[in-house]
């Protein structure tokens, strides 16, 4: 329940689905970015959503803006699908999101992040994974 503590802006529904639920191993298949954040923007780190896909976080050197998106490994019927991101020193309120029923992909979400350390997020599904004080600087 550490991720909801973090992140209690993202939806009860997000929330009564990860109820009980625990990181898993790496996919077989790794999503690949999808390059939605727009151009400039350049993967600095990603995780794994349980088996079904991949969060991405991704940075822009030029404007300071980080961004995430959640991708899955294989589209399909629309799912609850989120991503989460945040300055670590801001509060959970705080957090961009994009919470929905989605067959591909949730996010881009957007946060300015030069000289900050990033807390992030993806849940596809019941699987989830959180980050926290990543990518700093």
């Amino acid at each position: 329940m550490k991720t909801l503590k973090r992140f209690a802006a993202i939806s009860l529904a997000a929330g009564a689905m990860l109820a009980g639920t625990a990181l898993s191993a790496a996919p077989a298949s790794a999503a690949t970015y999808n390059g939605v954040c727009g151009s400039g923007y350049q993967v600095v780190n990603s995780a794994s959503v349980g088996s079904v896909g991949t969060v991405f976080l991704t940075y822009n050197s030029a404007n300071g803006n980080n961004c995430a998106v959640t991708v899955r490994n294989t589209p399909g019927s629309a799912v609850l699908m989120a991503v989460s991101l945040k300055r670590s020193t801001s509060i959970p309120e705080n957090a961009q999101q994009d919470t929905g029923y989605y067959t591909t992909y949730a996010g881009p979400v957007y946060v300015y992040g030069q000289g900050s350390c990033m807390d992030w997020q993806g849940i596809i599904g019941t699987a989830n994974t959180y980050r926290e004080k990543t990518n700093c600087g």
